[in-house]
């Protein structure tokens, strides 16, 4: 046993001397400390530091209740034994009720050596008790998961560090209260109070795989994974649980994004079958009309009947290239190119879109890497843009459109879905606009889905930005709030390369009567009437097939020569590459022209065309067919 320091408060000497003489028995002696004021009784406390304090309970000026009093407020874990020559059992017990440990009689001194001992030895109890405890906050607060003890009531009986910052305040802030007192969703208070009570009413433990916690003073919502065990207190009846709650707020918001992202493929395939279909009907609309427009006089007041029909066949066409560029199923023409020269190419023009009383901001990087995209699809990314930013600011406000290089790390991509580290060019479009509620963000880019009152858009602005943006390799978040503003940045893939110089497009031919045999393939009944005529009628001959093996067994049969296969990309038996190997195979030579309401992967990879790859888009017109017949002639002719 350490050497025992005893601060003793006693005013009679003959008194002090006995118990002297009794503590003098202890091995080793205790060093006494002897003190008969109450400044002196204090200062002890404080610099002496007993380990046991011996007091008597009548001393003038200074009894031992004061002293008691002054110990629990400066040394509420040491022992303090009372040593009085006479006490009544009341005040005894309201001696102990008050804190002291224990009290002796100075006629039975004897058992004041003991007392001492047994005082000691529950008073080191009790600070290895308080250690242990310690020991266990600090443990439990150093770990990043929630960890909280509960009663029947609800109420938060234990609590660590991460519990109470999840719900905005301290641990003695969160001790005794309840998930009322934090959360206003009382639907979420009392599912998790059902939660609670079953546990404790059937004493299983409940996996529950996902709930909500919202900080009462930032209104964030976190989500958490959680058991609750119940709890078996030796000699406490009161039932209570164990609550140990993971965060899943990143894992859920990944899984939502991939969910969305699941989503708006499935629809874009959708998308892409429809289009398809359509192109196929549009491409009959146009192709007749335009032979109908051929046949009437030019006085014929039926023209303005057929411009009419054809101006709707655009509009249709139009929205089929909207679903097209959102599935993901557009041809694109890729080059390398300053993204900061397609912006100024569109300044002039984004001047004009906007409102007078919207103030446009262009904020371009100097040292912008270059970026592999098509730049008229990039122009209509940033147009789509414009106009949605527009529409969200009819009060005016401010368009903001910058450029930056940008560095997509690790953990960026490890909480957003399909981007892959890298450099990146960064395109953003910022408005002072009306903003969007959490529920519109995650529907936003859908095809069809708008905000705008009837008759003010189609819906497809947006998501033809999106699939773009996915089929150039890019990604794109958006970044609102109701009544401040949104933004939207894409990020493309940076390239380490000078941009090419983009060229205007050369005008366009009229259609020349042309000479040769195409072989037509094409298992739309309907389309495939249109373009015999329409090849026929500028001088080809054609042989039609409905289907690829029936093309096959044409080709083996006709003796001539057959100069071009035009054929559909997608048929019931074979796809239009394959047809195309194998008639080569037999004719080399053979030139090849493909026709579809949109490219597969047969011809198309990533979105762009294979070398040396002729492929016409439905829907398309009489005049366009042939020409584009002739161009493949003409080219392999060269």
């Amino acid at each position: 046993m350490q050497e025992m320091r005893v601060l003793m408060l006693e005013d009679d000497p003959n008194d002090l001397e006995l118990i002297r003489r009794e503590l003098g028995r202890l091995t080793p002696a205790p060093t006494i400390l002897h003190v008969t004021s109450e400044t002196a009784f204090v200062a002890a406390l404080n610099d002496f530091a007993p380990h046991v304090i011996l007091c008597d309970h009548n001393i003038p000026t200074f009894d031992g209740r004061m002293a008691l009093e002054k110990t629990r407020h400066l040394q509420p874990d040491t022992p303090f034994i009372l040593v009085t020559g006479s006490l009544n059992e009341e005040t005894a017990v309201s001696y102990l009720k008050a804190g002291a440990t224990d009290y002796i009689l100075k006629d039975r001194l004897v058992r004041l050596g003991p007392a001492v001992l047994e005082a000691l030895e529950r008073a080191q109890e009790r600070e290895a008790l308080r250690r242990h405890e310690r020991l266990l906050y600090q443990i439990i607060d150093a770990n990043p998961s929630l960890i909280f003890v509960k009663n029947w009531d609800g109420r938060f009986v234990l609590v660590n560090q991460a519990t109470a910052e999840t719900y905005g305040t301290t641990v003695e802030g969160l001790l005794g209260k309840t998930d009322a007192d934090f959360n206003a969703n009382a639907d979420e208070v009392a599912h998790s109070l059902r939660d609670d009570r079953e546990v404790l009413s059937s004493g299983q433990p409940k996996f529950i795989a996902e709930e909500p916690v919202t900080n009462p003073h930032t209104s964030e919502t976190r989500w958490f994974q959680t058991i609750k065990i119940p709890l078996h207190m030796p000699g406490d009846e009161t039932p209570t649980l164990l609550g140990i709650a993971t965060e899943i707020t990143d894992r859920k918001q990944l899984e939502e994004q991939l969910l969305q992202s699941q989503k708006m493929e499935a629809v874009g395939q959708l998308a892409g079958g429809i289009a398809h279909d359509f192109n196929n009907i549009l491409t009959a609309i146009v192709g007749y009309t335009d032979l109908l427009t051929a046949e009437l006089g030019a006085n014929s007041r039926q023209l303005e009947d057929l411009e009419e029909i054809r101006k709707a066949a655009r509009r249709a066409a139009a929205l089929t290239r909207q679903l097209l560029s959102f599935s993901r199923k557009q041809v694109l023409e890729p080059r390398i190119v300053d993204v900061n020269g397609v912006v100024m190419n569109l300044d002039k023009m984004l001047r004009s879109l906007i409102s007078e009383n919207i103030a446009l901001k262009i904020q371009l990087a100097d040292d912008l890497d270059a970026a592999r995209v098509d730049p008229n699809q990039l122009e209509q990314v940033i147009m789509n843009l414009a106009i949605n930013a527009r529409d969200a600011m009819p009060d005016g406000g401010t368009l903001t459109i910058e450029t930056a290089n940008a560095t997509l790390d690790e953990n960026y991509a490890a909480t957003h879905v399909s981007v892959i580290p890298g450099d990146y060019v960064m395109l953003a479009v910022t408005d002072t606009g009306c903003g969007m509620s959490e529920a519109t963000q995650t529907r936003i880019f859908e095809p069809f889905f708008t905000t705008k009152p009837a008759g003010r858009g189609t819906g497809l602005g947006l998501s033809t930005v999106y699939g773009i943006v996915k089929q150039s390799a890019g990604n794109i978040w958006l970044y609102s709030e109701p009544d401040k503003g949104t933004t939207f940045k894409i990020y493309l893939p940076a390239l380490d390369a000078l941009p090419e110089e983009i060229g205007k497009t050369a005008p366009i031919e009229a259609a020349r009567q042309g000479s040769g045999t195409v072989l037509l393939v094409e298992d739309d009944e309907q389309l495939r009437r249109l373009t015999h005529r329409a090849l026929a009628t500028q001088g080809y001959v054609v042989l039609e097939a409905d289907r690829g093996r029936l093309a096959l067994d044409i080709a083996r049969r006709h003796n001539g020569p057959i100069d071009l296969l035009l054929t559909d990309l997608v048929m019931p038996d074979i796809n239009g590459r394959k047809l195309a190997d194998a008639l080569r195979a037999a004719r080399p030579g053979l030139r090849v022209l493909f026709m579809s309401g949109y490219p597969d992967s047969a011809i198309v990879n990533h979105g762009m065309l294979e070398a040396g790859v002729a492929y016409l888009a439905k829907p398309f017109t009489t005049d366009a067919v042939a020409r584009k017949v002739r161009e493949v002639l003409n080219a392999g002719a060269a």
